[in-house]
């Protein structure tokens, strides 16, 4: 059998494991890293519902761009699904005898409802301590940080992650968004839509009803 084949062999029998040790909100996926096109080989667990045949992601690509071979393990980073479910994930890389990068296991576990069940929680222990949500400032480096922080901050007021909202909830968080001057800042649409886990017309149908709606009352 050779090298690439046994290591997969074995990567997969590891992935197994694994999803049967953490159960249904884990997924491991192995990668063939000599194919990065049609990297995905094996998938264990269906969080991202990828299927054998999909592309490496691009993180892993600028990794290997950066360091080729000699690229280190990437360990408990976030990432969002394409459904807005948050991730905590792991992607540990396995060479051959010739120290060449042969294939990569991914581990995915689904931190959404632990997340919910720690914003229930503090909704018991906040306590007044004179700052509330508009005395909070952060000084982001980019754009993409100043949106994050303004819809963490609203999903930590609601207890809830948008990807295990209703329909009608979603609306209200996009109300909400709406309500302290988030889309006022270009590309808000897009990144609330990833975040959420619907498309950016979804979005601005919200929006648009929402606006609609406050002209009325207005007038």
């Amino acid at each position: 059998m050779r090298e690439k084949e046994l290591i997969l062999k074995t990567l997969k029998q590891v992935a197994d494991a694994i999803v049967n040790f953490w159960g249904r909100r884990c997924e491991v996926a192995v990668h063939d890293l000599t194919q990065l096109d049609k990297s995905l080989v094996y998938v264990a667990g269906e969080v991202t519902k990828r299927q054998p045949g999909s592309p490496i992601t691009d993180l892993v690509v600028r990794a290997l761009r950066k360091h080729g071979d000699r690229v280190q393990d990437l360990l408990s980073y976030r990432t969002v699904a394409r459904d807005g479910r948050i991730l905590k994930s792991s992607t540990f890389f396995f060479r051959g005898e010739n120290g060449k990068v042969i294939g990569a296991l991914c581990v995915n576990l689904d931190t959404t409802e632990f997340m919910n069940a720690i914003q229930f929680v503090e909704t018991f222990i906040r306590t007044n301590d004179g700052t509330g949500p508009n005395h909070r400032e952060t000084f982001a480096s980019s754009v993409s940080e100043t949106i994050q922080s303004l819809v963490g901050q609203i999903i930590a007021e609601i207890g809830k992650q948008p990807s295990t909202m209703s329909k009608e909830e979603r609306v209200q968080f996009i109300k909400t968004l709406e309500g302290r001057g988030v889309f006022l800042i270009k590309g808000a649409v897009d990144q609330v839509a990833a975040i959420t886990g619907v498309s950016k017309f979804t979005v601005y149908s919200y929006l648009q009803k929402i606006r609609a709606n406050h002209a009325v009352s207005v007038d």
